[in-house]
């Protein structure tokens, strides 16, 4: 059996007549080998088209609901993804947490562990573990530098702190309280410093507070640092953090002290949504998107001076979610209609482009992975995505190893073609009394023991 079984539209009118074809619909066959993205993406949209036809409306949303899958194999017959964080871990293993709402009565909010094969570039078809939120929907996730550590805001206005445990197939989540955060409200921006001593939130109410990390002690406490937290982000040495408002104003912090160190300089017609810190160790940068009207450009400040020192147009739309990777080679930009670009900081050009990968919806998580040159990203409408990014790949550590073993034998080789024909190389006329340069293996002596040998055999006796 090759090709689709039925034409778009000859779907919508059989689904109407014949109520059976539904089980078709909700076979695992017929999603495994018959619903690619791109028909998915294209059966949607003609069903949203039909109107006219009786039930239309019910079988688009039977359709999501049953028939869209998560690409990398998540069903969406539970809440929406809501957010999604990689998870690095001291073995070679990588994880990612979701957080899904709640749906109705019947699905409640909850948070899964899922693996990433890189082989295949997909997640696991099921999750590893579950975790039932008892109130509110995840907002946004935080995950520590060391993976063990799980941050996860709600909407009820609390934190929950959890603890991963175990390995591969048997880990588990152990929730823990989060006392100085109980009751802190909804916060939009949760963040771990790179070295892992820092923590810090940003709410809707624009309450900005920076603890140390793990004995929460509180850093700083300010409640009217924005009007409301856009975005947040650690420099890499974790000296500073940089912050933005849905006014359009950006902050810069100490974290030490949590002394406010500057507000970045902008137009009265520019807004800085996002904000990203270069993390190459070689480029003291501060990456933000500022938009102008219609027009969205991409700005560079110096952080020695907090100076702007350029933008350039990269995504060309206005952008929802900024992310870069954890070597600091790419920037990547997440449109609100679902598209994706990846950026060669070092050029400052785009090196990868994912249109149309979430669809007319908004992109609310865009993570690099920690080991492969691969991204998540997830929306409310399409769940969690993971997408291979078309760049160059980079050098594997054993790859290195053996570039450095095979330096370090032609290098001997080459040494010894030389030393055998550096007489005739450098054409050195050789005496007549001269003696002749010895071979190659005088050098290291004659292979008969020394101590068989009369030391005193080259002097003459002693006279007493």
């Amino acid at each position: 059996m090759t090709g689709y079984p039925l034409m778009r539209v000859d779907i919508v009118v059989a689904a109407t007549f014949l109520p059976k074809l539904t089980y078709l619909f909700s076979s695992s066959y017929f999603r495994k080998y018959y619903l690619s993205r791109s028909l998915s993406l294209s059966l949607s949209l003609s069903l949203k088209k039909w109107k006219y036809f009786p039930f239309s409306a019910s079988l688009v949303q039977f359709y999501n609901r049953r028939c869209i899958p998560v690409m990398e194999g998540i069903g969406t017959n539970q809440g929406s993804v809501t957010c999604a964080s990689w998870i690095r871990r001291p073995e070679n293993e990588t994880l990612v947490v979701l957080g899904r709402s709640r749906r109705g009565d019947t699905s409640p909010p909850i948070i899964e562990l899922f693996s990433f094969d890189a082989k295949t570039v997909s997640l696991s078809s099921s999750p590893l573990f579950t975790y039932v939120l008892e109130e509110g929907s995840p907002v946004t996730i935080a995950v520590h530098p060391s993976g063990e550590d799980i941050v996860c805001s709600t909407t009820s206005g609390d934190c929950k702190l959890f603890e991963l445990c175990g390995r591969e197939a048997n880990v588990k989540l152990l929730a823990k309280k989060l006392l100085p955060l109980e009751g802190a409200g909804t916060l939009k921006c949760l963040a771990f410093s790179p070295d892992g001593s820092r923590f810090a939130t940003g709410g809707l109410d624009g309450h900005l507070r920076i603890f140390e990390w793990p004995s929460l002690q509180v850093v700083l406490d300010e409640a009217n640092a924005h009007r409301s937290f856009r975005d947040m982000d650690f420099s890499l040495d974790s000296e500073f953090l940089a912050s933005t408002s849905t006014d359009g104003s950006a902050r810069i912090w100490r974290t030490s002290d949590g002394v406010p160190l500057t507000t970045l300089t902008r137009k009265s017609d520019e807004k800085i949504e996002l904000c990203r810190f270069s993390k190459d160790g070689t480029k003291p940068f501060l990456f933000g998107t500022v938009q102008q009207g219609n027009k969205a450009v991409t700005a560079v400040w110096d952080i020695s001076t907090w100076n702007k020192i350029g933008h350039k147009r990269l995504l060309n739309k206005p952008a929802s979610i900024m992310s870069i990777s954890l070597d600091g080679k790419y920037l990547a930009l997440g449109s609100k209609d679902g598209d994706i670009c990846v950026v060669d900081v070092k050029k400052m050009e785009i090196c990868h482009w994912s249109k149309r990968l979430h669809l007319g919806t908004c992109i609310e998580t865009l993570d690099f992975c920690p080991k492969e040159r691969v991204v998540l990203t997830t929306s409310t409408e399409w769940g969690a995505v993971v997408t291979k990014l078309t760049v160059p790949a980079d050098w594997k550590e054993w790859q290195i190893y053996l570039l450095l073993v095979g330096l370090f034998l032609a290098s001997a080789v080459a040494f010894y073609i030389f030393f055998e024909n550096s007489d005739s190389f450098w054409k050195f006329p050789i005496g007549k009394d001269q003696p002749a340069r010895k071979k190659f293996g005088a050098i290291f002596g004659d292979s008969k023991s020394s101590d068989d040998q009369n030391t005193w055999g080259a002097y003459e006796p002693l006279d007493m």
